[in-house]
């Protein structure tokens, strides 16, 4: 089905009750025979604002998942000011990996970040119950939400009551809250903006991802889901996010600690510290919107977005989010620099030369990318020369 503008009208089918309704129905009740399952997890919200790298899969030469190099990449970004990291979105080439790479990569991922980054997890699947065991997966590896995409290979049958039912059933069965993602330039569908704003109403889904690269249809959307379901999040002193990873610290690999109590009598036994609760306080956000251009950043900003979430920040984190901390510094002069600094390569590298040309970008600029599997073709020399030409002044 083709896709909508952004200001045309479009019939919604009726909503089954209030969406809030339904909430607690499910809450209640449960989602069918995964009723135990979801009670335990279900809108678990989550703050998702800042940057946000979507990371790459590295392979090996005959194209074997080469785990160390993952771990490795995450374990750098987890260095940087990132707010998250987006897992298996598409430039982790998802679509070309099977069920077990994928949940090892998952847990590879989730074991190398650091607590505080939040983790996104890309689920989305050609049906709702792939897309929802995929989500459970994630949510036993404590990722933070859940990225979901339109399903694709029966485009021409995803009518409006199509996805809309599609993304409802996830949300409603997910046991991590959900993020919309459109991007019509790998999906044959552009999600319209009535129907975001219809999802929006919905308490398990928080947040969309827009890699649309339109500007009057991000601002769109920002204006109509302004008055959508508000949620408490927890956050920390300073308003940042609070990951399920931070509350639940892992134990310490030895034990040094011995309790006041032990050494009245008896005899001491070495254990862990106690870990220090972490303070929180809590937040009220409404339905959060995400670039997925690096080219347009600081004009997303500028509009209403919260964040964004950037293949080109996986080659080039750090100048992707000083575009993002000068426009939060209330400093334009000094963001309009660093968006300048970006635009052109991240246009050329990302939306030209695609996942290898980031992979490439990301070998040039200290990451392990790699080539990508085939069917996507690696770069040429001539190509390669470009990438390094156009981030000379962008290096880590």
């Amino acid at each position: 089905m083709a896709g909508h503008a952004p200001g045309m009208a479009t019939s919604l089918p009726p909503a089954a009750g209030n969406d809030a309704a339904r909430h607690q129905r499910i809450a209640r009740n449960g989602a069918g025979n995964q009723g135990e399952k979801t009670l335990r997890l279900y809108n678990r919200i989550m703050l998702i604002e800042g940057v946000f790298a979507a990371v790459t899969t590295p392979f090996y030469p005959d194209e074997r998942v080469y785990y160390r190099k993952l771990e490795a990449n995450v374990a750098r970004y987890s260095k940087s000011l990132l707010a998250g990291i987006v897992v298996l979105g598409s430039t982790g080439e998802t679509m070309a990996l099977d069920d077990a790479e994928t949940h090892e990569i998952f847990r590879v991922a989730a074991e190398a970040a650091a607590p505080e980054k939040v983790l996104i997890a890309g689920v989305g699947r050609e049906s709702v119950k792939l897309t929802v065991e995929l989500a459970e997966t994630a949510a036993r590896l404590n990722y933070d939400a859940a990225l979901v995409r339109t399903p694709t290979y029966y485009s021409t049958q995803m009518s409006t009551s199509a996805v809309l039912n599609f993304y409802r059933s996830v949300a409603d069965r997910s046991p991590l809250p959900v993020v919309l993602y459109n991007i019509p330039r790998c999906v044959p569908y552009e999600i319209p903006v009535e129907m975001v704003a219809e999802l929006a109403q919905h308490p398990n889904i928080i947040a969309i991802k827009d890699s649309s690269g339109n500007m009057e249809r991000l601002h769109v959307t920002v204006e109509q889901t302004r008055t959508s379901y508000r949620r408490a999040v927890t956050v920390t002193p300073v308003f940042e996010a609070v990951t399920a990873r931070m509350l639940t610290p892992k134990a310490e690999a030895s034990g040094s600690f011995v309790a006041a109590g032990d050494l009245a009598g008896g005899v001491a036994v070495a254990a862990p510290p106690p870990v220090a609760p972490i303070k929180t306080r809590t937040k009220e956000v409404g339905f959060q919107v995400l670039t997925g251009s690096a080219a347009h950043l600081l004009s997303s900003l500028e509009l209403g977005a919260n964040g964004a979430i950037l293949g080109f920040g996986a080659c080039a984190p750090q100048a992707c989010q000083e575009v993002y901390l000068a426009w939060r510094d209330h400093d334009l002069k000094l963001a309009a620099e660093k968006q300048e600094r970006i635009t052109a390569a991240s246009k050329r590298i990302v939306g030209g030369l695609g996942i290898s040309g980031v992979k490439y970008a990301c070998d040039f600029n200290g990451y392990f990318g790699g080539r990508a599997r085939l069917p996507l073709l690696g770069l040429t020399a001539e190509e390669k020369t470009e990438i390094e030409g156009l981030l000379k002044g962008i290096r880590n």
